[in-house]
């Protein structure tokens, strides 16, 4: 069954394509954004430089000679995915949302412009073994594959196990593999942006107050050293695990940049050969 998309409700995944200057938003999208940046200035340059380290990261892949991406918790192939910054890779994107599912089969329908390089899966990352199985039947598991989950960890509460199915990831990796993750260093700021949020899309929509959709959720409250273990024994490329800004950027940082609040850490693992 197609699901029917609804223009009259802001959707997490359309407030971030627009963040990110997209075109696959509609009004109501917009305007929950405008009202978030009032309430968190940061919000909007936080996310895009979380995409910012993901073209980084997905460039320093392929530049190692890997020629396919799983994109975990991807949300929509919107400005700057994976298949955009090489479009020569095999992507499969992954995500639980069925309405994400529906935008994103539209968005990577054959068509003229597009690779055919890129499909969508719509699973749990959490059941890694029919992620794998039907990520499987697009790329070739038994050759390097880089591995991204780019701001989704922090979603996930430790009683969900996501250690536990990152494990499995790393173990059906093949040597010479990489892993990609950022991750907000603490809970309070994701409850900061779901509270902006909810505000933001109830007043977008003040007849539906009693049941506003906001961006965030639960979260994990976790240190740097609990997100260094989704790496398990896989060595960080340098520079390590750091500031998602301070991950090989692509400039020196310049007077009057504006300075991003120290709560999203990002590194590169890679799997021994």
């Amino acid at each position: 069954m197609r699901q029917q998309f609804d223009q009259q409700r802001p959707h997490p995944a359309r407030m971030y394509d627009y963040m990110l200057g997209g075109k696959d938003n509609y009004a109501v999208d917009r305007q929950a954004i405008d009202q978030l940046a009032e309430l968190i200035p940061e919000a909007v340059p936080l996310a895009r430089a979380n995409r910012a380290f993901l073209q980084r990261a997905v460039r320093y892949v392929a530049r190692a000679g890997v020629r396919q991406f799983l994109d975990l918790g991807s949300g929509l192939p919107t400005q700057g995915s994976a298949h955009e910054v090489v479009p020569e890779a095999r992507v499969v994107y992954v995500d639980n949302d069925p309405v994400v599912a529906e935008h994103a089969q539209s968005l990577l329908r054959p068509g003229p412009g597009r690779t055919g390089l890129a499909r969508f899966v719509q699973a749990d990352l959490l059941d890694p073994e029919d992620v794998l199985a039907r990520a499987g039947e697009f790329l070739d598991l038994d050759e390097p594959v880089g591995v991204l989950l780019v701001s989704i960890l922090h979603f996930l509460p430790d009683s969900a196990d996501p250690l536990g199915a990152v494990a499995v990831l790393r173990e059906r990796m093949a040597p010479g593999g990489f892993l990609v993750i950022s991750h907000a260093t603490t809970r309070a700021t994701a409850r900061v942006t779901t509270r902006a949020t909810t505000r933001a899309t109830t007043a977008a929509r003040p007849q539906e107050r009693e049941r506003p959709r906001a961006s965030g959720g639960r979260g994990a409250d976790r240190t740097p050293a609990e997100i260094r273990a989704f790496f398990g024994d896989f060595p960080l490329e340098p520079p390590g695990l750091v500031q998602a800004t301070d991950w090989r950027p692509d400039r020196p940082k310049l007077v009057g940049d504006w300075s991003l609040p120290s709560s999203l850490m990002a590194g590169v693992g890679k799997k021994a050969k």
